[in-house]
């Protein structure tokens, strides 16, 4: 996906966010995030919406704490929620393409990192305030999903901070179905290295339509279709989870 999409797809997974915790009140409990209410979804992605527009903003080239969202609640929590995110979709829409700033996974450049990024973040967590609603998550579309789990993979889970390790070399593969998209995951007591296609025998698959597969992947819905050895499928339930 470009950046110009991922921007598109930030714009409106911010207001939808706000619009379903509007809906379920800042008091309903997040059964994705025990024990957070909505209003603690909305202070968590208030605070890292302004996070990643201070490095835009400020060209930060160090990492900086996200600190903690304010201690607002109700119509004053849900405006502090939107101004930050039209200041963040307006800071990377604004910003040169030179840009420098910290970035944290490799990318094309830091404005279409802060893009990429953010889009997934926002989108997932307003799956878990229309799952605090009591409704069904609205799928994100096969395009964005398969980057977010290419995003995921081969970019959150290469990293050091990874927990899905196991004692025992094995491959996991996840394929989105109804595209060509798949993936090959080397486990180990490293953390673990991804890579696009079918590269090695895999011991367990987990399969799904790319909407529903991005969503198991994050520990937002159950896993879909697993074949194979289903302990590699739990180890990944158990260990992967990024608020």
């Amino acid at each position: 996906m470009e950046t110009e999409e991922h921007l598109e797809s930030l714009d409106r997974e911010g207001r939808s966010l706000a619009e379903v915790a509007e809906k379920a009140g800042v008091d309903a409990a997040v059964p994705t995030c025990p024990g957070w209410r909505v209003r603690d979804l909305l202070r968590h992605t208030g605070a890292v919406h302004r996070w990643a527009t201070g490095f835009v903003a400020e060209g930060h080239t160090s990492p900086r704490p996200i600190g903690d969202g304010p201690d607002l609640d109700g119509t004053e929590l849900l405006d502090w929620f939107r101004e930050g995110h039209r200041a963040l979709v307006g800071t990377l829409s604004a910003a040169p393409a030179d840009t420098v700033c910290w970035t944290f996974l490799p990318a094309p450049s830091p404005v279409a990192f802060w893009a990429r990024r953010q889009a997934h973040e926002t989108a997932v967590h307003r799956v878990d305030a229309e799952l605090a609603a009591g409704g069904a998550p609205r799928p994100p579309a096969a395009d964005f999903a398969v980057d977010g789990i290419d995003e995921l993979l081969l970019g959150f889970h290469a990293r050091e901070k990874s927990r899905v390790r196991t004692g025992r070399p094995a491959v996991l593969r996840v394929r989105a179905t109804d595209t060509d998209a798949v993936w090959t995951v080397r486990l180990s007591d490293r953390p673990p290295v991804s890579e696009r296609g079918a590269t090695a025998d895999a011991a367990c698959e987990i399969a799904g339509p790319p909407a529903g597969l991005y969503l198991a992947l994050w520990n937002r819905l159950p896993l879909p279709e697993v074949t194979g050895d289903a302990s590699l499928a739990a180890l990944w339930r158990e260990k992967s989870s990024v608020v």
